[in-house]
Formats: C-alpha cells, sequence, structure tokens
C-alpha cells in the first residue's frame, strides 16, 4: 500500500509499479483529510501519525469521526442532513459514498491477500455475490476473480494508426476502449499499453474490430465528430472517476480551469489533485483532460505533450 500523510503524501509504488528511482519526479496527491487518502489506497505516515493531529475545523472534525465509525462498521451517531452537508463540503462526496469506495477499497485489499472471492467479500461486508459483482464491476474494471489475478486472462486488442498529431493508439477489451494514446512512435505506444496492463493478452488487432471507435476518434481528430461517446473500460480511484466525468461535461470548443473542475466536484483546495487525475487521464480526447488549462489562460501540462494540447485546442475554437 502507498504511503501517505498531510505534509508528504508521497505514493511508495504508482499502479503496481515499483517507486521511481533516486532523482526521480514522485507525483504529490493531497487529500483534505487522512482518511480520504486511506480511502484511495494509501496508508498513514507512521513518522508523522496525521491520523493522531486534532483539527481546528469542527467540520473536518466531524466528517473524521463518520469516517472512523464506518471503517470500524458502527453506526453514525450525527444528524443525517447535517452529516451529509459535511461530507460534501471536506470531501465532495455523501457519507454512503464513501462508505462503498471504502468497502470496495477493503474488498481489492482482501482479494490481494486471499486470492479467493467469498472469503474476500464477507470479509469486506458484502452480503452476498450478487452484491459485489453489482457494485464493484465498475471500480475494478474487471470481475473480482479476475482482479484477484491480477488482470490475467484480460484480452486487449489494439491499433496503431497515424494522425496529423503523430500516430494514435486504440485498445480496448470486450467491454471498451481500456487506452487512447498519442506518441511519436508505434513502438513506445506499444510498450507503454504492455506495461500498463502486464498480465493482459495484449494483441494487435487485425480483424478491424476496432475499426468504428477508430474511425470516430479520427473524425475528431479531423473537426468532424464533437462529441466521442465511446464506452469505457478503465479503472479509476473515487475522486478520479469524478474528475474525468466532469471533465466529459466540458463543451467542445470550451475550457476549464483547474480550480474549476476542482469546485465543480465539491473540493475547492484539490486544485492540485485535480491536475494530477487529469495527467494520468488514459484515453486522450474521449475523456478531453486537453480542455483543462491554468488560471490566466497558460495551458499547463499535457500527458501527450503541450505542443499536441494546443493544437486541439485551436481546432475546436476553428471548429
Amino acid at each position: 500500500m502507498a504511503h501517505s500523510c498531510m505534509r508528504c503524501a508521497r505514493p511508495a509504488s504508482i499502479a503496481g509499479r515499483r517507486a521511481p528511482a533516486a532523482g526521480r519526479a514522485v507525483p504529490t496527491t493531497f487529500f483534505p483529510i487522512p482518511e480520504a487518502a486511506e480511502r484511495e489506497g494509501f496508508r498513514a505516515c507512521r513518522r508523522c501519525h496525521p491520523a493522531d493531529a486534532p483539527g481546528a475545523d469542527a467540520t473536518v472534525a466531524l466528517v473524521r469521526e463518520a469516517c472512523r465509525a464506518i471503517a470500524a462498521g458502527e453506526p453514525l451517531r450525527s444528524d443525517t442532513r447535517q452529516l451529509a452537508r459535511a461530507f460534501k463540503r471536506v470531501l465532495g462526496i455523501t457519507p454512503r459514498a464513501y462508505a462503498d469506495a471504502r468497502r470496495v477499497s477493503r474488498f481489492k485489499q482482501e482479494l490481494k491477500r486471499r486470492k479467493h472471492v467469498s472469503p474476500a467479500l464477507y470479509e469486506a461486508g458484502y452480503s452476498s455475490t450478487s452484491r459485489v459483482y453489482e457494485h464493484t464491476h465498475e471500480q475494478l474494471g474487471m470481475t473480482p476473480a479476475t482482479y484477484a489475478r491480477g488482470g490475467t486472462g484480460i484480452g486487449i486488442a489494439y491499433v496503431t494508426v497515424p494522425t496529423s498529431l503523430g500516430r494514435l493508439l486504440v485498445a480496448a477489451t470486450e467491454r471498451g476502449v481500456c487506452r487512447v494514446a498519442l506518441g511519436d512512435n508505434d513502438a513506445a505506444l506499444e510498450a507503454e499499453l504492455i506495461a500498463e496492463f502486464p498480465a493482459a493478452r495484449v494483441v494487435e488487432d487485425k480483424s478491424g474490430t476496432l475499426h468504428g471507435w477508430v474511425t470516430a476518434i479520427l473524425a475528431y481528430l479531423d473537426g468532424r465528430e464533437p462529441d466521442l461517446a465511446l464506452p469505457l473500460d478503465i479503472r479509476a480511484t473515487a475522486f478520479q472517476r469524478r474528475v474525468w466525468q466532469e471533465l466529459q461535461k466540458i463543451p467542445f470548443g470550451q475550457t476549464r480551469t483547474y480550480g474549476e473542475i476542482a469546485r465543480r466536484i465539491g473540493q475547492p483546495t484539490a486544485t492540485r489533485a485535480v491536475a494530477r487525475a487529469c495527467a494520468t487521464n488514459p484515453t486522450a480526447l474521449v475523456i478531453p483532460c486537453h480542455r483543462v488549462i491554468k488560471e490566466g489562460g497558460d495551458l499547463g501540462g499535457y500527458r501527450w505533450g503541450v505542443d499536441r494540447k494546443k493544437v486541439l485546442l485551436e481546432r475546436e475554437r476553428d471548429a
């Protein structure tokens, strides 16, 4: 589990990979309370013990107390409406959504430890297998049993094509698009795909299965398709999911700032975390993270190159 604290939310591992070597930059994520970091899979700092630090804000203290009760399976003693307002202000979600995310996180940990679905689901607090499959499929991006095996057995087909912005890679599972990436050459794009899904069967699509989705993306790049409503099969934390859903609401030809996105998801102080969610977006164009810029109009960063971001925004404005 990754390391985090209120001062140094520094992950020890990223997406299941080894920690970066010495001298390399390490992504930093900020959370409003330690319990929110734990919900996303981080562990508390063993040196500064952020969970023990008293809070001056009564609302934050109320939310932290409720988070601890949820984690311990205890009933909530606060007024329901007051608690809901407090959760929305501090975490941007409802107490129920927090509890669901916490249970999914625990279920994933139990799957990795036990390697079997039944004992893991009961340990996480689910009452039946139907309930666990119903509520965790979206968060896991695959069935629980497959997740327990590290994605082994998942089939991913991909294709690379030339575009005016360089090479485009589109990859998909049987459920939907799992990766859309822009780059300078096919070899690098393919290597990144395999590194992202090391336990999956990754094969080049030679049957034309992805033709329709690729055609839609190319039409978007040519200005003929303003909306890319493609089915997605991507894994995300609860926070990433909220950010990415908000990005998909940005109209074609318009932009939002990182701060605006943070406010729209109910976490006005999470500007840096929003930027990090944009930087980890696995499906370029489909989730239009290129439409998010800095305050004052500066373009900010872009996972597939700032020059491409500039061209995309100019094309959308012209169209």
